[in-house]
């Protein structure tokens, strides 16, 4: 049996090829929402409104022949954020991830299609960080909502620490246009010009906009974050547990396509959570688009 007659759920959740041959799992909302998640990586590479709008950007030079991470939609950064001592935002970006559950329940006029996917350790991540650990991500279409939570959980017998990230690119009508809200007043580590060292600042504007290369990590972050896209609209980004949050524009490093994203990323990247045996940890981001 293939993963549709196992998992498929007739007009909610389709299993299905996807760019590069590779197996995606499309969620369908009775509203006309959408989000097409990749096992590999545990990437939602698109969510498209009710409308048929694209939300999410790729990036035209992303690969999904499984050489290396997608570059676009929402990669997942695990156990490490940025670089360290593993490969650069750690291993659940460049492994296929298993499908562990669906369910489309009425919540309750509608369908609410999710889809459950489990990494857990192997020879080939206890080689780089030597750790016993269960991660799923969860993704789900309620109306015109896509919401996501991961979940780490500590099956060692020993303690481990970790950072991560939804390292998640959003579609922008012009860099130019584009503002991150709801970030006044915070610290910030500015990792531009030196990422090793980078310079502690505090966020003086109203909103965050992109003049040049732009990578920050802002400290204990809100709760509520908004991108305006520069189209009258902004994404809302509603978190818990993600105390950080990293903005970042490569500028023209990317000359092809700089000026048609920017990335918000909900993030644990200042100080790593601990989690002791059997301890469990839980980050959680909701993603909808509003009117400014």
């Amino acid at each position: 049996r293939g993963p549709q007659a196992e998992f498929g759920i007739e007009g909610a959740v389709e299993f299905r090829e996807g760019q590069g041959g590779l197996p995606t799992v499309v969620l369908r909302h009775a509203c006309g929402s959408t989000a097409v998640v990749y096992p590999f990586g545990a990437c939602v590479a698109s969510w498209t409104q009710p409308a048929g709008h694209e939300v999410l950007y790729v990036r035209p030079d992303a690969k999904f022949d499984m050489s290396k991470p997608i570059s676009g939609g929402i990669p997942l950064c695990f156990p490490q954020f940025g670089p360290g001592e593993m490969q650069q935002h750690g291993f659940a970006r460049n492994l296929t991830w298993e499908v562990a559950s669906t369910s489309a329940d009425f919540n309750p006029d509608d369908k609410d299609p999710e889809v459950e996917l489990v990494l857990t350790d192997s020879e080939y991540t206890r080689a780089m960080w030597p750790h016993a650990f269960t991660c799923s991500y969860t993704v789900t279409l309620h109306n015109d909502v896509l919401k996501t939570a991961m979940k780490v959980v500590n099956t060692g017998d020993g303690p481990f620490s970790f950072t991560g990230a939804l390292h998640s690119y959003f579609e922008v009508a012009g860099i130019d246009k584009a503002r991150v809200l709801g970030l006044k007043g915070l610290t910030y580590l500015d990792k531009v010009p030196d990422p090793n060292n980078p310079s502690s600042q505090v966020e003086a504007g109203d909103a965050v906009g992109f003049t040049g290369e732009t990578d920050r990590v802002y400290l204990d972050a809100p709760s509520e974050v908004q991108l305006d896209v520069g189209t009258g609209a902004a994404v809302q980004v509603q978190s818990q547990n993600w105390r950080d949050c990293v903005v970042w524009n490569p500028w023209t490093s990317m000359e092809a396509c700089y000026q048609e994203f920017c990335c918000v990323e909900n993030a644990v990247a200042k100080d790593p959570v601990t989690l002791a045996p059997g301890e469990e940890w839980t980050g959680t981001a909701d993603f909808v688009v509003v009117d400014l």
